[in-house]
């Protein structure tokens, strides 16, 4: 594929903040790399440990980063940067907004779709972030203990995190629109000891009561010892028992500043989840240094932000950009939120927030562009956009039509915009293929691999594939990031088994990838059977846990396909004898599914199938189903039971 690029960097690229990283790179190791991103990724991940070293000085980090640059260990897994750092990554999210200018404006602003509108300076979040500390404190939570959260993108949620941070305790949050299921598969697993939740959200021009699964869920979570309620309203007794409210909770601790224990480089941070494909989903839990320093190498070198920059990603707190884009504050960066419907009440309204809050990258959905352009909405005609340099895009891949469409009718002009697609993951909580501001940006292409990572695109064998095949992405050496083991699998097992274990001394990704002419990259979706609608991770597992509770319905299998920009599930239902999938029973099915796990696990096609491909121990296969229905040859029918049921789905078409 050969094309002229979609934009190409400006004069003002000269200035890039990458340009000063690899002028201290040159001085400090006396080497002589060439003014390319090409010639400083290669360093980078030739010299891993020197080069995370250098983005630790060039950030500035609070705190001892130590003589040890990395520990090389027995596996891949266990190699170590920074082994001997001593630092609070609380401390670092705040060191840039301390002092009588708190910085260099607002630190956090948030607009809600109901209107509500908060805005904390950098005083006013360390303020906050100290009461919080207190409350923690007072409560008895230690270095360690888990506290969970089901909150809203707003401002309390990241002032929270920071707090539980502070004190050396780990984080894990869902958003609010999961069911009880949802939130208690995950949180029953790392026994939080506080939980703090919102009584209610907006979406869509409603308001939706939670207080019901907060309930059910407490019921569920013998370990939590405190309840604490953002949101209570006005009413009296609209407080549900056992909890206190989120003003009550600091009543008794007054703003002062936060106090930083320093712990080391591989103190746990917070625990994400994996999409539970084939079980409980997986608690990743991820380390402050290693995270943070990438996420700075992420925001600072290949997006080209820092003081005085806002940053707005539209983003729920169950998915790793909540987690990411909270790291921005660490960079002097702004957090501008919002938490609703993009849609609501129409289209524009992320734009109209750029235009209100001076936003300098926004991050979207492939999904969110593609609704725009079939609402025929032009943000470059109705809208100023003057401060937005960035646009980042990530969640699914972007088609290359959606990319020409983001330069004919939503930036203001083709140089002053980059788009960005990004990709990385919850596993690593980080980006592997991305964007970087000194090269051109192809339509349907990412332009790099982010620096420090080794990725490479591989065959069955493990051998890399030329430009144009499409393989496995992988990463080849270690990088800061990686997760620092699965809460509850002492061994390391699962672990092993869900990175390592098919390509021996490399990261299996999960993803389709090729490597292009121009020298970008191409994802083409999940090589697992992880479902993505909206950019969200979705388990199957999740979803057949609530089909047997339905007892017409013997077992399902559900896959991803794509439609235009966005990843959407499609569901195929095996019924017992003598029924017919009808709209009562259709209806039944995603009522189920939506109530108890969250309304992304709907599936937007349902289909009756007579039988479903299982492999000759009896496992289903869903990876036949989704190769066959999306045209793909399935790699092994020798190892199906029965692989004369995949004529079926042969004849299936999703939009």
């Amino acid at each position: 594929m050969s094309e002229q690029p979609l934009w190409t960097p400006s004069k003002s690229s000269a200035q890039a903040r990458i340009w000063s990283l690899l002028e201290l790179v040159n001085q400090r190791y006396d080497v002589e790399l060439p003014r390319t991103y090409g010639a400083l990724h290669r360093w980078s991940v030739q010299y891993p440990g020197e080069f995370w070293a250098t983005v630790w000085d060039h950030c500035e980090l609070p705190g001892d980063r130590g003589e040890r640059l990395h520990e090389t260990g027995e596996r891949f897994q266990d190699t170590r940067f920074l082994p001997d750092a001593q630092f609070n990554v609380a401390e670092a999210l705040l060191a840039h907004w301390a002092g009588p200018g708190g910085g260099t404006g607002v630190a956090i602003s948030f607009t809600g779709e109901d209107g509500e509108s908060v805005a904390l300076s950098g005083p006013d979040l360390r303020g906050l972030v100290a009461r919080i500390q207190a409350a923690l404190l007072a409560d008895g939570v230690h270095p360690g203990d888990r506290v969970a959260a089901v909150v809203s993108n707003r401002p309390e949620a990241y002032a929270l995190m920071i707090a539980v941070a502070s004190i050396g305790a780990v984080f894990t949050s869902v958003s609010p629109d999961f069911g009880v299921d949802g939130i208690v598969e995950r949180f029953a697993q790392v026994e939080p000891v506080v939980l703090v939740a919102v009584a209610r959200y907006f979406y869509g021009g409603r308001e939706h009561d939670i207080r019901p699964t907060l309930a059910a869920v407490s019921a569920a979570l013998p370990s939590v010892r405190q309840q604490v309620l953002v949101t209570a309203g006005t009413d009296p007794n609209d407080q549900p028992g056992g909890w206190v409210s989120w003003a009550d909770w600091l009543a008794a601790h007054p703003s002062g500043e936060p106090t930083f224990e320093r712990f080391g480089y591989d103190q746990p941070w917070y625990i994400l989840y994996s999409s539970g494909t084939t079980g409980r989903p997986k608690c990743i839990v991820h380390r402050t240094g290693g995270v943070l320093l990438k996420h700075c190498a992420e925001h600072v070198f290949q997006h080209d932000l820092g003081v005085g920059d806002r940053l707005c990603f539209f983003t729920t707190a169950g998915w790793m950009m909540w987690n990411w884009q909270a790291s921005a504050l660490a960079s002097g960066i702004g957090l501008v939120l919002y938490d609703g419907s993009p849609f609501h009440p129409s289209g524009e309204r992320l734009f109209d927030l750029v235009d209100a809050q001076a936003v300098t990258a926004l991050g979207v959905s492939p999904r969110f562009l593609e609704a725009c352009h079939q609402a025929g909405l032009r943000p470059n005609e109705t809208h100023d956009l003057g401060s937005l340099r960035t646009l980042l895009i990530t969640g699914s891949p972007l088609a290359a039509d959606t990319a020409r469409y983001v330069y004919r009718a939503v930036v203001p002009s083709n140089d002053a915009v980059q788009l960005a697609p990004i990709s990385g993951g919850t596993d690593l909580c980080g980006v592997i293929i991305g964007a970087e501001p000194t090269s051109p940006v192809y339509a349907g292409q990412m332009q790099c691999a982010a620096l420090g990572m080794d990725a490479d695109v591989v065959d069955d064998a493990g051998k890399s594939l030329p430009v144009g095949e499409q393989g496995e992405l992988v990463v080849r050496r270690p990088f800061p990031s990686m997760p620092l083991r699965f809460f509850g699998d002492d061994d390391g097992s699962r672990y092993h088994a869900a990175y390592f274990e098919r390509y021996p001394g490399m990261w299996q990704h999960g993803d389709f990838a090729e490597r292009t002419p121009e020298g970008g990259w191409i994802i083409s979706g999940r090589s697992d059977a992880t479902l993505n609608p909206g950019g969200v991770r979705i388990g199957t597992a999740e979803i057949y846990r609530q089909l047997t509770a339905i007892d017409a319905v013997v077992e399902a299998a559900a896959i991803g396909y794509q439609s235009g920009a966005d990843s959407r599930v499609a569901l195929f239902v095996q019924l017992r004898p003598g029924r017919v999938l009808d709209d009562e029973l259709a209806d039944q099915i995603r009522q189920r599914i939506r109530s108890h796990l969250s309304p992304r696990h709907v599936p937007s096609a349902l289909i009756q199938a007579p039988d479903l491909p299982r492999t000759r121990s009896g496992k289903l296969s869903e990876l036949a189903v989704r190769d066959v229905v999306n045209g793909r040859p399935v790699a092994n029918t020798g190892a199906l039971a029965n692989p004369e049921c995949l004529e079926f789905f042969s004849t299936v078409k999703l939009d």
